[in-house]
Order: structure tokens, then sequence, then C-alpha cells
């Protein structure tokens, strides 16, 4: 009965592993089960365990001690909801958040996913429709949170990828995180998906949001926010069960018409 202590304290462990380390490793542990229920010798498969899930511990903790401290612009409309949003986040797997063009949803969703602790056992992803965006976004993120581009904050874009193991925000194209989906099935990488955008409705988007849909069952610690510009933000809610909506309202400047 000895050798079964640690078993159980090791699946205990698996909560502080990477996420994208579970999956390997809860299977090792099921063969380490079987072979003692067997009797057969199993110190040196449960030892190697071990030291794979310290390995991922170790990781994690480094990405939490890495972790960037956001700053917040108050006059942005999107931080007077930051309270609400960030409690939504906190509550329910899926959020959508409804905001107009100027609120500040691209920049502060992803800095409020960050003060949750969210990008420590998964990259927070965020997805844009264009490269071009992807990129400028990384940019602006990056410059906020006072990190060098491809530090925390990353890009992925067709024959780009400005990433690093300290990365916790990773932008991309809508098209990448959907060609991902052929390698990592249940986007283990990530923790937090941000599709925005979403009322463009692209193929590409149309695609995502479905099959995130049907992940979302196996992926209980995966956080999705969807973001719009429009009032789809409802349609959206109810293709997630009823998701929340919370909505933010735009900045405007004044224009002179010579």
């Amino acid at each position: 009965m000895s050798s079964i202590r640690p078993l159980a304290e090791l699946k205990a462990a698996l909560p502080s592993c990477l996420i994208r380390d579970r999956h390997g490793l809860k299977r090792k542990l099921a063969d380490v089960e079987q072979r003692l229920k067997k009797q057969q010798p199993s110190d040196k498969l449960l030892a190697d365990v071990a030291q794979q899930i310290a390995r991922s511990q170790s990781r994690a903790e480094a990405r939490s001690a890495n972790l960037p401290t956001p700053e917040f612009d108050e006059a942005l409309p999107v931080n007077q909801k930051r309270d609400e949003i960030r409690a939504a986040i906190a509550a329910h797997q899926v959020v959508i958040i409804c905001g107009e063009t100027g609120s500040g949803k691209t920049t502060q969703i992803p800095k409020i996913c960050l003060e949750l602790g969210r990008g420590v056992y998964g990259l927070i992803g965020h997805t844009q429709p264009r490269r071009l965006a992807a990129r400028s976004v990384a940019t602006r993120i990056a410059q906020e949170l006072k990190s060098e581009l491809g530090a925390h904050v990353g890009f992925k874009v067709r024959f780009t990828d400005k990433l690093s193991e300290k990365s916790v925000i990773k932008l991309m194209t809508d098209g990448i995180l959907l060609a991902e989906t052929q390698t990592d099935r249940y986007l283990e990488a990530y923790d937090t998906i941000i599709i925005d955008e979403a009322h463009e409705r692209s193929l590409n988007i149309d695609f995502l949001l479905g099959y995130l849909k049907q992940m979302l069952p196996r992926r209980p610690d995966l956080k999705v926010i969807v973001t719009s510009a429009t009032i789809d933000a409802e349609r959206f809610a109810l293709h997630f069960d009823n998701a929340p909506v919370i909505e933010v309202s735009g900045r405007t400047f004044p224009a002179e018409v010579r």
C-alpha cells in the first residue's frame, strides 16, 4: 500500500502543471495504477512521472512569477466596466463582450485576463481577423505592459512567429488558431481564448465558434471571451448556451467637415 500514497499525491498535483502536459501525465499515472493493481514493478515509472510533474510545476511557477502587472487607463470605456468584466470571466466559462469601436476592448481584455492570473498554465490566445491587426495589437499591448515584443506578448501569423518561453499573451489570426486544432485537438496550449471582432463572421471565425462550443465540455478549465462591435452579441450568447453579455459604450471624437 505504501507505493499507492505517492500515486495519489501525484494525481493531486496535476492541476498545478501546465495544461499541455496534463493529458500525457494522466495517461502515465493510469499506466502506473494498472501496474500496481497487477502487482507489477512500477517504482521506476512512478519516479519518472514524479520528475516530469515537478518540471511542469516548476515551469508554471516560473510563468506565475514572471507575469507582468498591467496598468489601466481609466479614460477607456471598457475599463469603467473592468470589475464587471473580471467577475463575469471568473464566474463563467464563456463571456460575450459587446463594445463599440474605440471602447478599448481589444487591448484591455487580455490585460484584465492577466489581472485574473490567466496565462500561467497556458497562453492567453487572442485572435484577429487580419495579419496586420495581429502584429499591431501585439505591439500595442507589449508597450502597455512595458515589455519587448516577443517577450510577454508575442504574435504568430503566416510565415512569422515572434514568441518566447516567457510569452503569456499570443496574438494570431483566426486562421492560425483554426490550423492549430489539427495538431492540438483540445487547444491545450491555451488557458484563455479571446475571439476578437467576431461580428466579421468569416468562415474561420464561424468554424472556430462551432469547434469551441463542442470542445468546451472537455476543457472545463478553458475560458472563452468573444467580442463583437455590433448587436449580434445576443446571437453569440445563444450559441454558447446563454453566456452573459456585457455591453461597453464606445468613445467618439469630434469631426470637422471642411
